[in-house]
């Protein structure tokens, strides 16, 4: 069972982060706690267990979701994604961040793509 907190290290959000970087089609995945640095992932690796950016620590100060292009760090210049995961009485624990290589041709593909089946499945909050 994996088990994450504000509290979790690096180490403890691999796994995690390995699964949606295959889910994504091989998308950086960026992830972190609030209270420790966090994780990278990289064409199918850990590539930093020591990882942050300003992007995942305004989203664990926020709470918010932010799709951004950063002007500073790692991921200059490159579409990316950020969500809030939050604990059962909605403090934001991690930041989970996905980092659009494609340069929003991923997020052209969904609109792109709009089929009945896929609005239905929006309509019921599925997607």
């Amino acid at each position: 069972m994996i088990c994450i907190s504000k509290d979790s290290k690096a180490n403890e959000l691999c796994k995690m982060a390995l699964a949606i970087h295959e889910l994504s089609g091989g998308l950086p995945i960026t992830m972190r706690s609030k209270n420790h640095r966090g994780v990278r992932v990289e064409k199918g690796k850990v590539v930093d267990i020591n990882y942050s950016g300003p992007t995942l620590e305004e989203v664990l100060r926020t709470g918010k979701k932010i799709h951004t292009t950063p002007i500073k760090g790692i991921y200059k210049g490159i579409p990316v994604c950020v969500v809030p995961i939050k604990n059962e009485i909605g403090e934001t624990i991690i930041a989970l961040g996905v980092v659009d290589i494609t340069m929003g041709i991923f997020e052209d593909l969904m609109l792109i793509t709009s089929r009945p089946e896929i609005i239905k499945l929006k309509e019921k909050n599925m997607l």
